[in-house]
Formats: structure tokens, sequence, C-alpha cells
């Protein structure tokens, strides 16, 4: 059964599609409300709920000209550890407060049958979530839009792991990164499976600021290895905890905003959100 804020987030992630489709046409507040069967009141007080901003100013941040302006002005300077000193405790969240420990290959060796997973469901302004830790961190998350489903392909990562439905304190904490209330956040610790190139990959994807974006060529680079351009793509694709990982900003160098694990819609409403916060801010 869907909760009030998974069917608002449908709403909205439906009316982001419909701008983004007819982005020429410049549809009116009016014409999008109509789409979802909304008033167009109710509808701007509920958008601007969740974004922070109207409809019509949400729409600028999904141009890709806005995006090729991110990249260009960040291209030089993405990796460069004055420009990261220099950035604020909003915009660093994902690099100052998120720490990776790789898992060692006794941890899950056998389908992980030595390690025992808390599990719960969560709300995000992207929709449900399933979030899963062991004793020394996260070790998924991923947007639960079945609830089933989502389980059955957490277990299918650790196929012999111990399983309880239980909201630990490791998952609570992780999820206070969604209530924009950062001063009741400790780090956050993820606990991984994957090989050393991936989780390189991983931690360099927390360098990347809210609100800015970058490419696979970028990310290829900054790992010293630029010709892994198809390798860093894969191992973005595999990243096992979305949103922490913020692999959504991780965008095409035409600026197309391009494919998403949990949903191409859902990207450019994540996107989209975070440039709106971080505009916002400033």
């Amino acid at each position: 059964m869907e909760t009030l804020s998974q069917i608002d987030y449908n709403r909205i992630a439906e009316a982001i599609a419909y701008l983004k489709l007819n982005f020429k046409q410049q549809p009116s507040l009016d014409q999008v409300a109509e789409h979802i069967n909304l008033s167009p009141f109710h509808f701007q007080r509920m958008f601007k709920e969740w974004a922070g901003v109207t409809p019509k100013k949400f729409l600028q941040y999904l141009s890709i000209e806005y995006a090729k302006s991110i990249l260009k002005d960040k291209e030089t300077t993405l990796f460069d550890a004055a420009y990261e000193t220099g950035l604020s405790g909003t915009s660093r969240l994902h690099d100052l407060f998120i720490n990776i420990e790789g898992m060692t290959p006794g941890e899950f060796k056998n389908g992980g049958e030595q390690l025992t997973i808390n599990y719960s469901y969560a709300e995000s302004p992207f929709g449900s979530l399933i979030v899963a830790s062991t004793k020394k961190g996260i070790c998924y998350m991923a947007f639960a839009d079945d609830q089933i489903e989502a389980l059955t392909m957490l277990k299918s990562t650790f196929p012999n792991a111990k399983y309880c439905q239980l909201l630990d304190m490791i998952q609570q904490n992780a999820l206070y990164i969604f209530t924009q209330d950062w001063s009741r956040l400790n780090e956050i610790k993820l606990h991984l499976k994957g090989t050393p190139f991936q989780i390189k990959v991983w931690e360099t994807l927390l360098k990347v600021p809210m609100g800015d974006l970058s490419t696979y060529a970028t990310i290829a680079s900054a790992i010293n290895n630029p010709k892994a351009n198809r390798a860093v793509g894969s191992a973005i694709g595999n990243n096992p905890v979305a949103f922490l990982i913020p692999c959504h900003r991780v965008i095409k160098s035409t600026g197309e905003f391009g494919q998403y694990h949990w949903g191409s819609s859902r990207k450019t409403a994540i996107i989209g959100w975070e440039a709106a916060k971080t505009n916002s801010q400033e």
C-alpha cells in the first residue's frame, strides 16, 4: 500500500517528466496541474514544499544548458584540494560525513554467511527506500517502489546472510540525510562489498558536491585512469547505496542526464531537487 509521501512523490515525478518532455513548449502551471489531476493551487503548494522553489524555477535546473554550465564551471577544479576546502559544509556533505570501509573477503565469502543484516523501509523525498546495515555500517540502500522486490534484490547480494527486519541506530543516522537537519548527523559509515576499483570509484563520487555534476571521464581522470570510462560506468552502475553515494551526479558530457539504476525520472528529480536546495542557500 502506498504512503501519502509516496503518492505525492509519484505525482511530482509525473509532473517533472511532463515538464521535461514539453520543455520547448514551456507548459503553464495550469497545464501541468491538469496533467496530474490536481488543482493549480494544490500542485504549486505541494511542489514548492518538496523542492523549495516553484515548478517554473525548477525547470531551469533540468535544462542541458544548465548542466553544461555546471560541468564547464567545475571541469578544472572539481577535485582540486583548495577548491574542496573552500566549499560550504552543505555542499561537502557527502565528502565530510560519509566513510567507506570495504568488506573483507572473509566477511562476504559463501554468500555472506557470517553476516547479520538488519533492514528496514523508510520514506525519502524521492520515494520509498530499503536500507540495510551490518554491525559496521550501511551495506545497502535502494529505492523500493516494490518492497518485496527490493528485499529480494538485497538478499541476492548476500544470499546466505542472516536477516532481521529492524531499524537500528546505524540506519537512523544515515536517514537524517533526508531531513536537512544535519546538525543531528554523525559520521555515516558504509560497509560495502566491492572490488578495490569499485571502492575507489565510489569514494571519488563522494567528492562531487551536492548541486554539482560530473562526467564519467572526469571520474576516470580523478582516479588516475583516464581510459577507464567504461569500467567507471560499470562501477557507478553497481553502486549499492543510493543517494548516499551520489552516482546520480554523474551525467553525460553532452549535458544529458542519462540513465540511472533506479529510473531516469528519479535521477532528474534528485538533480533538480539538489540544485534547488543549494541555489536557495547561496
